[in-house]
């Protein structure tokens, strides 16, 4: 694209009946580089994602944050980054939709809506809609962005990743990605995208404990940044 360089990004922990075909699907045409972030995983997703043409690097602090921050650090080189999901939840097929806005100069943060774009029954269980919901309109409230969802799958420049001083290692990295762009002034757009069932167990969703864990860390992060100077 122009010689960009543009870097996909998936963080994963023990995905292996998902992450090769997660990877498989990454429009090469698009993406000059496929880095998979292993996140401590006792199965073989770091094998499989290999086999399937991807950069596999370790992050052994478990976290979606220390991962996806990792996923940062690994891809110096790249002038864009999109992050999506390694469960098959998200459509690698669409990664050119998420990545327009950014790539087009529309926008600094384009995040993919789930609950834009067509979902497949079951995949969002109704905690996770109106947990999706709450944020969102808090969101709205404390910072002024119109936003409909805090999907992973999303793309920003490295350099305005970067300039965010991201700190968070939990649940709370995306929502804090949104609301220090919000902070900054960046122009930040949603898509549609089609969202499908995941392949595994959900570490967030698909218990109550991770359920509660994750809407604390995100329920946390929006309220701690908003009245900071």
């Amino acid at each position: 694209m122009g010689g960009v360089k543009i870097v996909a990004v998936i963080p994963a922990l023990n995905e292996e009946g998902s992450i090769g075909r997660v990877v498989a699907a990454v429009p090469r045409d698009l993406v000059a580089e496929v880095i998979v972030v292993d996140n401590g995983s006792t199965d073989r997703t770091a094998e499989v994602a290999s086999a399937a043409g991807a950069r596999v690097v370790t992050e052994l602090e478990r976290g979606y944050g220390a991962a996806c921050k990792a996923g940062l650090d690994a891809a110096a080189g790249a002038d864009i980054l999109v992050y999506l999901d390694g469960d098959a939840s998200d459509q690698p097929e669409e990664l050119a939709k998420v990545l327009g806005p950014v790539a087009r100069g529309e926008a600094e943060l384009a995040i993919g809506s789930r609950l834009l774009g067509q979902r497949e029954a079951g995949a969002m269980p109704p905690h996770a809609v109106f947990g999706n919901w709450l944020t969102a309109r808090l969101v709205r409230l404390l910072y002024g962005v119109r936003i409909t969802d805090l999907g992973s799958f999303r793309a920003i420049r490295r350099a305005d990743l970067v300039a965010l001083d991201m700190r968070e290692r939990t649940y709370g990295w995306p929502v804090e990605m949104i609301v220090k762009a919000a902070r900054r002034g960046y122009r930040i757009r949603e898509v549609p995208v089609t969202h499908r069932k995941r392949i595994g167990k959900s570490k967030v969703a698909g218990t109550i404990m991770g359920s509660l864990k994750a809407a604390y860390f995100i329920l946390f992060t929006t309220f701690r940044y908003a009245f900071r100077n």
